[in-house]
């Protein structure tokens, strides 16, 4: 009941931050002189195209961008009615895209679940590498594992995620005949969900998750071996061993048990990171996921798509931060909330 407590505390105190990020990211986005549409009036007017001019003013009116600045927030949100009622973000309408002349939704609709897949089998990826390896390198410290862990790590990191992406690009077809680009054989594109997709997904992730992921396993690794370095010199650890206790189980139940905390505390920053990471690699890979839009959309001042990326981000950010410190109240008991000893 105290936990269901918590959890619902947390709800509700993420919600509270996300509306506090889309302030700060729509202040940001409108900090530039100028927008979409007034770059393209004022190129209008000066090659004396007055149609398109006309047009452009038409969709600033259709979409507020002749109010002021909080109207336009609001409106935006759906906490105020715009020319057609209130249809905001929270109405289910994220606006139009001036740049791709769509809607928003069009445009993110196949990517953002794409998005996802991604940096979820590279997560997958960063944990069931980073975690057996940082163990195994800080019980067999100073040896051949540990050193070649270290090496390993190391080249991981000091590796530009482009630089990989371009060597699997290359050896990862030629050797093994992985597909080169893409998330998917172009013909199950937009085509519903099936096996046969399934497994054409799951062939192009191989090359993206070991790309994305490669990074943030080798810091992580690190992170944790040098965590658990810190808690088998504790005396604790030597006191079980002299009781008898056996190392294998005396590893896994104190000192893995206390490292472990900042390992499920990175989960928070983790998902976003990979999300950010990966807009080069996305162009370089030719991936359909949010990150080439992204940048598109921020080179052209697209400020309605650039705005729902963001935000998708932030709540991205948010939920793994929610899930992050829900598991660290259950893993650890040393750890308290507010109203648990109520």
């Amino acid at each position: 009941m105290v936990m269901l407590r918590y959890a619902v505390y947390r709800f509700f105190t993420m919600l509270l931050t996300l509306l506090v990020v889309s302030v700060l990211i729509f202040v940001i986005i409108n900090l530039p002189p100028g927008d979409y549409l007034s770059n393209q009036i004022a190129e209008l007017q000066a090659s004396g195209q007055s149609a398109g001019v006309a047009k452009a003013e038409f969709l600033r009116k259709e979409y507020s961008l002749d109010r002021s600045l909080p109207e336009q927030y609001l409106i935006w949100i759906g906490f105020w009615p715009g020319p057609h009622g209130f249809e905001g973000l929270l109405q289910g309408n994220y606006g139009w895209s001036f740049e791709f002349d769509r809607p928003v939704r069009e445009i993110v609709g196949d990517t953002l679940w794409l998005t996802v897949v991604v940096n979820l089998a590279a997560i997958l990826f960063v944990y069931a590498v980073a975690l057996p390896l940082g163990v195994l390198a800080a019980a067999k410290s100073r040896t051949w594992i540990d050193y070649t862990s270290a090496f390993v790590g190391y080249l991981g990191l000091a590796t530009p995620n482009f630089l990989l992406a371009l060597i699997l690009f290359y050896y990862g077809h030629r050797y093994f005949n992985l597909p080169i680009g893409g998330l998917m054989d172009p013909s199950f594109e937009g085509q519903p969900m099936s096996w046969d997709k399934l497994k054409s997904i799951l062939v192009h992730l191989i090359v993206p998750t070991f790309v994305i992921g490669t990074s943030g396993a080798s810091a992580m690794m690190q992170r944790l071996r040098a965590n658990m370095l810190d808690e088998l010199g504790k005396p604790y650890v030597e006191t079980a061993i002299a009781k008898g206790m056996a190392p294998s189980r005396m590893l896994t139940k104190y000192p893995l048990r206390v490292a472990f905390n900042p390992f499920v505390a990175d989960i928070g920053n983790l998902l976003p990171s990979m999300v950010s990471g990966s807009v080069l690699v996305s162009v370089v890979l030719g991936l359909q996921t949010i990150g080439p839009t992204l940048l598109t959309a921020l080179k052209t001042q697209d400020q309605f798509l650039s705005a729902f990326i963001l935000m998708f981000v932030a709540l991205l950010t948010l939920i793994g931060t929610m899930i992050s410190d829900i598991l660290l109240v259950m893993l650890d008991p040393r750890i308290r909330y507010e109203g648990r000893e109520a």
